[in-house]
C-alpha cells in the first residue's frame, strides 16, 4: 500500500504501463474518488486511475508558502494610465503551480508578476468587479460593466475589461451601445487557454490590450489572438466581432467588417480599418435603459412555429430572428408557417426583427416574396448586423421607446457601427488572411 500524497506534492507514479512525473492536483468537489490527477511537466492534466497505481514516489514535499510582501507598483508620470477591471472568466484566474490550484487574484502586482512588459506600456491600475462565468452574463452585469468602465475612464487613459471569451461579443456589443460619447478606448480581452498552459494566449492578449488602451483608437473594441501564433493580436470593433472556433487561440473574428487593427507585443499599431472614432476630450455617459424582455429565435427545419407563443404569453417586448441567408422563415405550408404567428406578435405590439445565421452578407426583404411577406408583417430587416448584435440593441431600443416606427428608425439607424451601408467582397475574408 502505497502513501498517499497531498495537494501539490512533485510525485512520480508508476502504472502497469507507463511512469508519470508531475504535481499532484487537488480533487475537484463534484468528481470522484477513483482517479489521481496530475499536473504533468508539460503543463497537462490527466486523471490516473488508482486502481492501476503499483508505486508513489513522493519526489518533493509541498512546502507551506509564507505571505511576502511584495513592493508596491511604482507610477511613472510620463506613461499613460490605463485600467484593467476583472469581470471573470479564464484570464481572470490565476493558478498556483505547486498545489494546481486555481484562485482569482487580480490586483496591478499580480498583473505585472505574469506580465511584466505591462509595466513598459503604461502605469497600471486594476479593480476586480466579479467573478462571473461568462455563460452566465446577463444584461445587468453588462451595465453594471459600463457604469464601472466610465467611472473608470475619469482618472485613466483607457479601460481594459477582462472577461469570459465565450459570451465576450454580446458584452462588447451591449456596452457600445451603453456607453455614449465615448472618447477613449475601451478593450476587453480574454483567455482561450488557462495561464497553467504553456500554450496559453493570456499574456499577449493582455500586453496587445494594453497597447491598444492608450492608443488614439477610441470606442468599444476587443482583442484577441490574430493567429496561432504569440505574433500578433487583431482588434475588432465591438459590435461587428464574433466567436468563430471553440478552442482555437485565433477564435475571434470581425464579421462584415474588417478588424480594425493589427497590434504587435512590441507596441506597434497597424490600422486596418480607418472607419474608427478617435481619441478626444469629452465626458462619456452611461445610457443604461434595456428592455430585458428581449427573445432570441434561430429558424431551422421543422420548428414549430408555437415557439413564439411561448415568449408572447411571457409578456415579451420583442423578438430577434435568426432566420436562415437573406431572412427567410417557414411560410408557404400551412402545419410549419411561422407567419401567423408573427402577425399575431405584431398585433400585440412586439417589435420584431431579422438577421441571418449565415454571419456574413446582409438580409434584405424583397429578393423573394416569402421576404416580402415577413417584412410586411412588421418585422425590421436589420442589414448586415449580427444576430447577437441585433438582440443586445434591440433590448437598448425598447428601453427607450415602444412606438413601433420608433423602434425601426433606431434600430436601422448606425449607432455605434454596427451597420455598414455596403457589403463589400473583401468583408469575406476571415480575419487570419490580413
Amino acid at each position: 500500500m502505497h502513501s498517499e500524497p497531498k495537494p501539490g506534492d512533485r510525485v512520480e507514479i508508476v502504472t502497469e504501463s507507463e511512469t508519470y512525473r508531475g504535481f499532484v492536483m487537488p480533487r475537484p468537489e463534484l468528481a470522484g474518488d477513483r482517479h489521481l490527477v496530475l499536473k504533468l511537466e508539460n503543463g497537462y492534466n490527466i486523471g490516473i486511475e488508482k486502481n492501476k497505481i503499483k508505486k508513489i514516489n513522493i519526489i518533493e514535499k509541498i512546502k507551506e508558502k509564507k505571505n511576502i510582501e511584495r513592493a508596491a507598483v511604482k507610477e511613472d508620470k510620463n506613461k499613460a494610465t490605463v485600467s484593467v477591471l476583472s469581470t471573470g472568466g479564464t484570464i481572470s484566474s490565476r493558478v498556483d503551480y505547486r498545489t494546481g490550484g486555481v484562485y482569482a487574484s487580480y490586483t496591478a502586482k499580480d498583473l505585472l508578476e505574469v506580465a511584466p512588459e505591462l509595466n513598459d506600456i503604461a502605469n497600471i491600475k486594476s479593480r476586480f468587479l466579479m467573478n462571473i462565468m461568462s455563460e452566465d452574463m446577463n444584461p445587468k452585469l453588462w451595465i453594471k460593466i459600463a457604469r464601472e468602465v466610465a467611472e473608470e475612464l475619469k482618472k485613466s487613459d483607457g479601460v481594459v475589461v477582462t472577461h469570459g471569451t465565450d459570451t465576450m461579443h454580446y458584452s462588447t456589443a451591449a456596452v457600445s451601445f451603453l456607453l455614449r460619447d465615448l472618447h477613449k478606448p475601451v478593450v476587453f480581452t480574454g483567455s482561450q487557454r488557462s495561464t497553467d498552459r504553456g500554450s496559453s494566449d493570456c499574456f499577449v492578449n493582455l500586453i496587445c490590450s494594453a497597447i491598444l488602451a492608450k492608443s488614439d483608437i477610441a470606442g468599444v473594441s476587443l482583442v484577441m489572438h490574430g493567429s496561432l501564433n504569440d505574433n500578433y493580436c487583431f482588434a475588432h470593433r465591438g459590435t461587428k466581432v464574433r466567436k468563430m472556433h471553440t478552442s482555437r487561440r485565433d477564435a475571434f473574428q470581425s464579421i462584415n467588417d474588417k478588424p480594425l487593427a493589427k497590434i504587435y507585443p512590441s507596441g506597434k499599431i497597424e490600422v486596418l480599418n480607418k472607419n474608427y472614432p478617435k481619441r478626444k476630450e469629452g465626458k462619456v455617459t452611461v445610457d443604461d435603459k434595456l428592455e430585458e424582455k428581449v427573445a432570441f429565435i434561430k429558424i431551422y427545419p421543422g420548428m414549430n412555429p408555437e415557439i413564439v407563443d411561448f415568449y408572447l404569453g411571457k409578456g415579451y417586448k420583442g423578438i430577434v430572428f435568426e432566420g436562415t441567408a437573406l431572412g427567410h422563415v417557414p411560410t408557404t405550408l400551412k402545419e410549419t408557417s411561422i407567419i401567423p404567428k408573427i402577425e399575431l406578435a405584431k398585433d400585440r405590439g412586439v417589435a420584431m426583427a431579422m438577421t441571418t445565421q449565415c454571419l456574413f452578407g446582409r438580409v434584405h426583404p424583397h429578393v423573394y416574396a416569402n421576404l416580402r411577406e415577413v417584412s410586411s408583417c412588421g418585422v425590421i430587416y436589420c442589414e448586415d448586423m449580427l444576430p447577437e448584435t441585433a438582440y443586445v440593441k434591440l433590448m437598448w431600443v425598447l428601453g427607450h421607446t415602444s412606438k413601433s416606427e420608433e423602434v425601426k428608425k433606431l434600430m436601422l439607424t448606425n449607432i455605434a457601427g454596427e451597420i455598414t451601408p455596403r457589403t463589400h467582397i473583401d468583408e469575406t475574408i476571415l480575419s487570419t488572411s490580413l
